[in-house]
C-alpha cells in the first residue's frame, strides 16, 4: 500500500505542492521545502524591493557582492542562456516590463489600454559578469534581469532535495507546474499529470506519464498572458526581438535530468519554433509540443501516456 501525503500552498505568486513518500515525513518534508522556497524569493525577485535581486539593480554599473544562493541562480540563469544560444536570456526584465509585466502576475491587470512596444533585442546574457570563485557580480546600467525562466525550477530542484533530506524518503515538489524530483520515488514511479496549466484538477481523462527522477517543466503562453489594448500579450520574451513569443507552440513539456534543465529546454523551445522538435530529440530530451491548434507532437521518447 502506499502512503504518500500531499500539502499544498501559494509561494512566489504560483502554487506549490509537496509530495512525500512517507506520510509521517511530510511535515518535516514541507518546512524544508518553504525554506528553501522563501529563500530563493527573497533573493531572485524581481518585484520585491527587499530582494537582493532589486538590491543589485539598484546598485548597476558597480562589481557587488552577492550571496552564494543569488551567486547559484545567476550562474543557473548565464548557464541556460549558453546552452541556449541565448533563447533564454535572464536581461528579459526591462521587455517584460514594458509589455505589462511588472509586479506579481496576481497583481497585473489583464485588461488595461494598449502599450507602445519597440522590437529590438534585448541587452544579452553575455554582458552580464559573475565571478563565481568570489560571488561577484556586474550588471551594466541598462540592464534590467528577470530570473523567471531559471529561479523558480532551481527552486523546485533545490527544495526537493531539501525535503528529501529532512524527510529521509523520496519527495516530489511541484511550483506552478515545475517538478523536481529527489531520493527514492513510490512503487512504479511518479504519476503527473501533463495539462497547460498547473492549476487544473485532476482530471482522469488527462494525460499522465510515469517518472522515475529527474525533473519536469511545462512553458506556456495560455497561461500567463494580458490584454493591452486588442493584442494579446504573454511572458516568454524572445531576446531577438524583444516581444513576447508568437511561434507555432502554445505548450511545451520537457523531462530532464533537473527541472532547470527541462524548464531552459522547454523555455527555448516556445522561443525557437518549428525546429524545436528536431532540437529537442538531438538533445535527447523527451519532449510533448502543443502547437497553436492543439495538436500534439511527441518526441524523443516521450514516455507513452499511463
Amino acid at each position: 500500500m502506499i502512503d504518500m501525503a500531499l500539502a499544498r500552498d501559494t509561494v512566489m505568486g504560483t502554487s506549490m505542492e509537496v509530495v512525500a513518500v512517507r506520510h509521517d515525513r511530510l511535515v518535516a518534508a514541507k518546512a524544508a521545502a518553504d525554506r528553501v522556497v522563501i529563500a530563493i524569493d527573497q533573493s531572485c525577485s524581481r518585484f520585491r524591493e527587499d530582494s537582493e535581486l532589486s538590491a543589485v539593480h539598484r546598485q548597476r554599473g558597480h562589481e557587488v557582492t552577492v550571496s552564494p544562493l543569488l551567486a547559484r541562480a545567476l550562474r543557473a540563469a548565464l548557464r541556460a542562456a549558453r546552452l541556449t544560444d541565448g533563447l533564454v536570456d535572464p536581461t528579459v526584465g526591462a521587455a517584460l516590463r514594458a509589455a505589462g509585466y511588472d509586479a506579481d502576475f496576481e497583481s497585473v491587470p489583464r485588461f488595461a489600454g494598449p502599450v507602445t512596444l519597440t522590437p529590438g533585442p534585448v541587452p544579452g546574457w553575455e554582458r552580464i559578469h559573475l565571478d563565481q570563485r568570489r560571488n561577484l557580480a556586474f550588471v551594466p546600467e541598462d540592464v534590467e534581469i528577470d530570473l523567471g525562466s531559471t529561479a523558480k525550477a532551481l527552486a523546485a530542484d533545490m527544495a526537493a532535495e531539501a525535503a528529501s533530506r529532512a524527510g529521509g524518503c523520496g519527495v516530489l515538489v511541484s511550483l506552478g507546474g515545475d517538478i523536481g524530483i529527489a531520493g527514492a520515488p513510490p512503487l512504479g514511479g511518479w504519476r503527473v499529470q501533463v495539462s497547460e496549466d498547473s492549476a487544473a484538477a485532476v482530471d482522469p481523462g488527462a494525460e499522465t506519464i510515469l517518472i522515475q527522477s529527474g525533473g519536469v517543466a511545462t512553458s506556456s503562453t495560455t497561461v500567463r498572458r494580458w490584454t493591452r489594448g486588442t493584442v494579446c500579450l504573454n511572458h516568454i520574451i524572445d531576446p531577438r526581438t524583444g516581444m513576447p513569443s508568437d511561434g507555432p507552440w502554445r505548450t511545451v513539456t520537457v523531462l530532464a535530468a533537473s527541472c532547470v534543465d527541462a524548464n531552459t529546454a522547454s523555455t527555448a523551445a516556445i522561443v525557437r519554433g518549428v525546429d524545436a522538435p528536431g532540437w529537442l530529440s538531438a538533445l535527447g530530451l523527451p519532449s510533448r509540443l502543443v502547437d497553436q491548434g492543439g495538436t500534439v507532437t511527441r518526441c524523443a521518447g516521450w514516455p507513452l501516456p499511463s
